[in-house]
């Protein structure tokens, strides 16, 4: 069983693909997130790596919601950064999210470009409890 997980309050999608697929009622799969406005379809933060990340969270947030679920279902992100120099700035913002107790899974790559050349873009999946 699979349904197509869909929010204003995220940018939508620019391709053929969804911003959240739920599978078996209860396993939530987020397509990566970058820094867009939903409202304004603009990039948020300029080239601020911190402000990117912030916004990045805030549309993985408004999807959690439209799944009914929260940061502390997610089981794992990767998270894709146009420059690995960024990563402690992405870590302290994703930390603040994610908290320190029982954080998710993660991988952390550096990749040669991101869409709209955004410097992070962050994906996971969360298990609706």
């Amino acid at each position: 069983m699979r349904n197509v997980i869909e929010t204003s309050a995220a940018p939508a999608p620019v391709g053929p693909y969804s911003q959240a697929i739920a599978a078996q009622g209860r396993m939530v799969f987020i397509s990566g997130q970058i820094a867009l406005d939903a409202k304004t379809g603009a990039i948020v933060g300029g080239d601020d790596v911190a402000q990117q990340t912030q916004q990045v969270l805030a549309n993985l947030q408004s999807i959690l919601d439209a799944a009914g679920a929260t940061f502390n279902d997610v089981v794992k992100t990767t998270v894709f950064l146009a420059d690995m120099n960024d990563f402690a700035i992405v870590n302290d913002v994703y930390g603040k999210a994610f908290g320190e107790e029982s954080p998710p899974a993660r991988a952390c790559v550096e990749v040669a470009r991101l869409p709209k050349d955004v410097r992070v873009e962050i994906e996971c999946i969360a298990v609706v409890s």
